[in-house]
């Protein structure tokens, strides 16, 4: 199959197939997500015209920053592809978070009087990590009001970047969109329709504790993932019928460390856990949930309530923490001091930790492979899908959950 099945038409009879309005959803991974940029590479190798394949764009945490740049340069989404893979490709910590020592050291003397004190000399940090170098680097390389004018040009039709507000513990869809596209409100989710810009994205990618909150209007809020029970339900909301999501956690990776004993796991083996469930967890369940829907739907075509929602999603076949543990040595000091307290050393206990803060060159180009090539061997189901054609029965590549 062919980039032009995008654009074929419908049966013999002459009548057009209607194209299918399908989602990119990008789920959160911190240097994870540099496996979602391998998979992007492959799918505009698969399809080389330089038309946007993907009517709705779904960013949260790391996710967001990737969603924006496709979503800006969407009438050159392979030009956004590259741009992705350039920066990733040759990151370095210090273009996230500072790691130098004298940054390293004035953070730990200010938690630790700040403790001392009850706050009373010094208030507590907003955060363990002073993540302006980010910001800086997005100023540089995304173009937000891009995105209002891919909109306005026909070449997309919604983008939506995701936070969690710490006011009314929602989880909130900040999305541009068609005219015709209204704000929706559900339990603990609402999407909330906003001129979006360099703030949301940083909102989007703070991590709790680890990056500081982002302040929009007057509300306060952190990464997309904390109450994100269904991760993919905004773009359902805003009108896709199938989705395609990347995400950055093998299937087969769960707990700690599947290798490890039965002690007592270090602070931050317990902060690497929770990265996992607060990245992915929510996704396979919100798949589980789509599928039981699907089922309905089957069962009570006359059904009008509901509709039925093709998702595939890809993710590593290969444990992000196996390719970590290989490039421990590619940390800066300052990083692998700051792992050392949160829970000993990480070539030994803080893989996990490590898989999602690790943004080195060799690391991100690893995963960028990787991607590469797990979407490479789905080939003719990503484009099955992509095209709107009925997908093969069996998807025997790894890291592939496919729900039809």
């Amino acid at each position: 199959m062919t980039g032009t099945a995008l654009d074929a038409p419908g049966d013999d009879t002459g009548v057009s197939r209607r194209r299918p309005i399908v989602a990119l959803v990008l789920t959160g991974g911190g240097a994870r997500s540099a496996y979602q940029v391998g998979v992007l590479r492959a799918l505009a190798q698969m399809l080389p015209r330089a038309r946007n394949p993907f009517q709705i764009i779904i960013g949260t945490s790391a996710g967001a920053v990737s969603a924006s740049v496709l979503a800006a340069q969407a009438h050159v989404w392979r030009h956004g592809v590259a741009g992705l893979e350039r920066v990733w490709s040759n990151f370095r910590t210090e273009q996230v978070f500072y790691v130098d020592a004298p940054h390293m050291v004035r953070s730990g003397a200010h938690w630790i009087l700040s403790l001392m004190s009850g706050g009373l000399v010094l208030s507590p940090p907003k955060s363990v990590l002073d993540t302006s170098p980010l910001r800086a680097l997005l100023g540089r390389e995304v173009d937000c009001g891009g995105i209002r004018r891919s909109i306005l040009r026909g070449h997309l039709r919604a983008c939506a970047l995701c936070a969690t507000s710490y006011a009314s513990g929602q989880s909130v869809a900040f999305f541009d969109g068609l005219p015709q596209l209204g704000e929706w409100s559900r339990v603990q989710h609402v999407g909330r329709r906003a001129d979006l810009t360099l703030d949301h994205i940083m909102a989007s990618v703070a991590i709790p504790l680890l990056f500081a909150p982002m302040k929009l209007g007057g509300e306060y809020f952190g990464d997309g993932s904390m109450r994100q029970l269904n991760p993919l339900s905004s773009a359902i909301h805003l009108g896709a019928d199938r989705l395609l999501i990347i995400g950055v956690s093998s299937q087969r990776g769960s707990g700690v460390d599947g290798e490890r004993g039965a002690g007592m796991p270090t602070p931050g083996e317990v902060f690497g856990f929770m990265l996992d469930t607060l990245f992915t967890d929510q996704i396979y369940g919100d798949l589980e949930h789509i599928d039981r829907i699907n089922q309905l739907v089957r069962a009570a075509p006359q059904t009008r309530a509901v509709r039925h929602i093709e998702t595939f999603m890809i993710a590593p076949s290969v444990d992000p923490n196996e390719i970590a543990a290989r490039h421990i040595a590619d940390m800066p000091r300052g990083l692998r001091a700051l792992l050392r307290v949160f829970g000993g050393r990480p070539e030994v206990s803080g893989q996990q930790l490590t898989s999602y803060l690790t943004f080195e060159a060799p690391y991100t180009r690893a995963l960028i492979e990787l991607g590469h090539r797990d979407a490479m061997q789905a080939r003719t189901a990503l484009m099955a899908f992509m095209s709107g054609e009925p997908l093969p029965s069996v998807v025997t590549s790894p890291g592939i959950t496919q729900v039809t």
